[in-house]
């Protein structure tokens, strides 16, 4: 089973509160020139007796009129090849409503593959989705860095969805804290 979202990055921070010298307020400088974006798509796969894994897929989008700011179709479709490829198992697919995921072309990218089965989340439930989790760690790890280039911060980016990778309890943990169970479903 895997659970899907993406995000999206720029070079300016998340705010989040700091320490500072008494009567000082922290300031962090950023151009506030359009600079391009970052999108990450991510899935958690989870398989009972198996480790969780995180799986992503980062793409830069640089600035400029008339250029796709975020992934698409074929961007996610790739990410769930890999992901399928990694586990080599048939895949549940649970992912938000995205315009993207709902579109007709990737009904039919997804129609092409028999192990893939999708299924869409209630509209508004971002609680429901550990994956949203994930960008919140992210974020909450760059919050008030100012970063000069767009390249650096894909590093950035990269870095720490590498950490995450490393730690299933903590891709554990943000299973559990949308309360969703993989148990039996009771009878009635």
């Amino acid at each position: 089973m895997c659970f899907g979202d993406e995000a999206g990055f720029t070079r300016r921070p998340p705010k989040a509160r700091t320490w500072g010298r008494r009567g000082r307020t922290p300031v962090v400088t950023v151009s506030g020139r359009r600079s391009g974006r970052l999108s990450v798509a991510g899935l958690i796969a989870m398989r009972p007796g198996s480790r969780t894994r995180l799986c992503h897929r980062v793409l830069a989008n640089p600035a400029g009129r008339g250029k796709r700011r975020s992934m698409g179709e074929c961007d996610f479709i790739a990410l769930v090849d890999g992901v399928h490829h990694l586990v080599k198992a048939p895949i549940v697919l649970v992912w938000n409503r995205l315009n993207t995921h709902i579109s007709h072309a990737m009904r039919e990218l997804i129609a092409q593959r028999t192990w893939l089965t999708v299924f869409l989340l209630p509209a508004y439930s971002p609680d429901l989705n550990p994956v949203e989790w994930v960008w919140v760690h992210v974020k909450r790890s760059l919050a008030n860095l100012a970063v000069v280039a767009l390249d650096r911060l894909e590093a950035l980016v990269r870095n720490r969805l590498k950490r995450l990778q490393y730690r299933p309890e903590t891709l554990d943990g943000f299973i559990a804290g949308t309360g969703l169970t993989l148990d039996n479903p009771p009878t009635l």
